[in-house]
Parts: C-alpha cells; sequence; structure tokens
C-alpha cells in the first residue's frame, strides 16, 4: 500500500500547497481522501484522474471537498474521460449539501450537474465500505460539523487519517495499532479552548497517536504560523515513535 499526500494545508492553503488530500494505492485500488482546494492539480502530476477508483469525503467543509468541482469539469470536458461514472462517498447528510451547491451554477444542459460524471452515495459510518481489496472504516470525530476520520486496510496494512477533530477516544480507537496514522495538526503549538472543539495541536496528535499504539505518525492540514521542525519536535515530546511532517509530494509506503 503507498500513501501519497496530494494536499496538507489547512483551510488556508500554505503557498504553492493544496489543502486535504490523500491518495492511497495498491495494485487493485486507486482511492482518494477528501479532495480540497488545488489538490486535482497535485493530483494531475502522479495520476491520470480517471483512474480513481473512489472518492471518501470525511466532511463538508470546503477545504476538504471543494475540488469535486473542477473534478467534475474534468470528467464531463476532458482533456482526460472516464468510461462510467466516478463513485463519489459522502458523509451522511453531505449528498443534501452537495447538491445544493450545485444548483447554484448555470444549467449546461439537461443532465445534470453532478450525476452526469458522479456515483454519489453516503457511506454508513457504523458499517464497512470496500473499494477494489481496500477495507475502510470509520469514527466520528469531535468537529464543528459531522466529521469521520477514515481507516484503510489491506492484507494487514492499515493507515488512519483523522480528518479534522479535537482530541477524541473514538478517532483513538479507529487507529489502534495502524501501521500509519496521518494527523491534523491544524493548531500548531495553539491551543483551542472553550467548550467547542474542532482541531489538534502537534502535542495533542502526538498523544493521541502513542495512546492508539500507532506504528508511524505523519501530521498533516497544517497552516503557516509554525515551522514544520517545530511541530515534528513538539509531537516527539509526547509521541515515541518514528514522526515526521507532511508535505505535498510526500510519498509513503507500508
Amino acid at each position: 500500500m503507498r500513501v501519497r499526500v496530494v494536499g496538507s494545508s489547512a483551510s488556508v492553503p500554505r503557498p504553492g500547497r493544496a489543502c486535504s488530500c490523500h491518495l492511497i494505492r495498491t495494485r487493485e485500488a486507486n482511492v482518494l481522501l477528501d479532495i480540497g482546494s488545488g489538490a486535482l492539480a497535485n493530483l494531475r502530476e502522479v495520476m491520470d484522474y480517471p483512474d480513481l477508483d473512489a472518492i471518501i469525503i470525511s466532511h463538508m467543509h470546503a477545504d476538504h471537498f471543494i475540488d469535486l468541482v473542477p473534478l467534475r469539469y474534468g470528467l464531463k470536458y476532458g482533456p482526460l474521460l472516464r468510461d462510467g461514472r466516478m463513485p463519489l462517498w459522502l458523509p451522511p447528510g453531505g449528498e443534501a449539501q452537495l447538491r445544493g451547491l450545485a444548483a447554484t451554477f448555470a444549467p449546461e444542459g439537461t443532465q445534470d450537474f453532478l450525476d452526469e460524471v458522479f456515483e454519489i452515495a453516503e457511506y454508513d459510518p457504523q458499517g464497512e465500505l470496500f473499494v477494489g481489496n481496500l477495507a475502510i472504516t470509520f469514527a466520528k470525530t469531535i468537529h464543528y460539523i459531522d466529521a469521520y476520520a477514515i481507516r484503510v486496510e489491506r492484507d494487514g496494512a492499515s493507515v488512519c487519517y483523522s480528518s479534522d477533530t479535537a482530541p477524541c477516544e473514538e478517532v483513538e480507537t479507529l487507529a489502534r495499532g495502524c501501521n500509519l496514522f496521518l494527523c491534523e495538526a491544524a493548531l500548531g503549538l495553539a491551543h483551542e479552548d472553550g467548550p467547542v472543539r474542532g482541531h489538534l495541536s502537534a502535542v495533542e496528535a502526538g498523544e493521541m497517536a502513542q495512546r492508539a499504539g500507532a506504528r508511524r505518525l505523519v501530521l498533516t492540514h497544517y497552516g503557516t504560523e509554525f515551522a514544520p521542525g517545530e511541530l515534528e519536535d513538539a509531537a516527539r515530546s509526547v509521541y515515541h515513535g518514528p514522526c515526521a511532517i507532511a508535505d505535498d509530494g510526500t510519498e509513503l509506503t507500508i
């Protein structure tokens, strides 16, 4: 299993970087976890987008799904076309939100803006999803809207993507013993106070990885307020396994 970080930024992209997007590849399947702003351009550097077998969206914040719009134009008009519609898995309630957005665009003919190129469905967070030889499970995170961490497994190899979350036992359980934990660190070295939270600091990401027994931690979904090395050092202060910082183009093998 190979993992490519297509987009590693938080909601305000770092210069020259894209928002959340991670590509999971095996010989049998190519699955995209989220497709935030700028992600499609980065994806095209490594593969032809019609070769994706599925896209799975963790939650309906724009920095995690908005490049579905340029992808739709690419699938409809080219230069790369696809035989059949692309499976698009959204969180519960996501279809109505995406269709509401699409309804604001001017009609381009008699066919539906989305259904012409996407096969849309909502995943069951309590169930298991299969794409090729990949088994995919979910856990609800602690965020400002409903969001879901995603675990992808194949033949004993596993990667868990935290999505956006504050410290969360359910996400730790999903990440238990995973080979790779892609964990957000949107707060950097800062803190989020108050009763409503939705993100992690680098230290909190390290603590979650340590409690989960994750074999490797890679911090992602971060901004420009702090140097990447500072974030890595902060996570390493509480996490005792291998730790690194994601960047657009980072390739990882499990």
